[in-house]
């Protein structure tokens, strides 16, 4: 079980991604979307999606920062392994409750709008699901564990984490993981093999480039302002 749960789903839950986008690319072009339902109601998610969105953001960094930052390098840096603890606890939670509190507010519309419920999906709710359980068992885990009382996970799911794309996944590590972290990581697992497969999909087609797009100039109708030439031709 062991190397089933921590050797060998980690890498199925990369692979299925994978093979999920290259066939939805090439098979479902047109449904590759968020399948959004803001024409049905537009007023909550105004405010839900930008709260999630943000949210979300800052908990998947507050990951990789935790996951893939050695505990070497914070304190060469100067940080110490409590301040790490206390930004992990206090900047997760922060970052975690809007996430929570804009699929809250996702879900109530759902249910509580006619047309946006009719329009659900049984894979919209596997989704939410999911969505929820990874967040709330992130959060629950924390104060579960105390700094400076509970379990330092910098000294094995960091390791355990950085030997997967070493190709040498330090298995062993994970046994005395707490449950609530145990947990976490499994259905985080199946979060990012599910991703492909719903509306979550579009992450992958967010317009990154309209970032750094050049400038649109539009020219002037004004004759006065295009000289002479252009005013003779009308």
């Amino acid at each position: 079980m062991t190397v089933l749960l921590w050797g060998a789903l980690p890498y199925l839950a990369f692979a299925l991604p994978v093979a999920g986008l290259v066939w939805r690319y090439r098979y479902d072009k047109y449904g590759w979307t968020t399948r959004s339902s803001q024409v049905y109601e537009s007023r909550l998610p105004n405010v839900a999606s930008p709260v999630f969105h943000y949210g979300i953001l800052f908990v998947l960094a507050g990951h990789l920062i935790g996951l893939f930052v050695p505990a070497s390098w914070t304190a060469a840096a100067g940080v110490s392994e409590r301040s790490c603890h206390l930004f992990s606890l206090y900047g997760g939670t922060a970052a975690g409750v809007p996430a929570v509190a804009g699929i809250a507010l996702l879900v109530y519309r759902r249910r509580t709008r006619a047309p946006v419920f009719r329009a659900t999906t049984a894979n919209d709710k596997a989704m939410y699901v999911l969505l929820l359980g990874a967040l709330v068992l992130g959060m629950a885990a924390k104060p579960a564990h105390p700094v400076g009382q509970g379990y330092d996970y910098r000294s094995a799911i960091g390791p355990w984490a950085r030997g997967l794309f070493t190709l040498r996944p330090r298995t062993r590590l994970m046994t005395g993981v707490p449950v609530l972290h145990q947990v976490h990581a499994v259905v985080g697992m199946v979060l990012i093999a599910f991703v492909p497969y719903g509306r979550l999909v579009h992450m992958f087609s967010a317009p990154v480039r309209y970032l750094f797009r050049p400038y649109v100039v539009y020219r002037t109708r004004d004759p006065r302002q295009l000289g002479p030439r252009a005013e003779r031709r009308g």
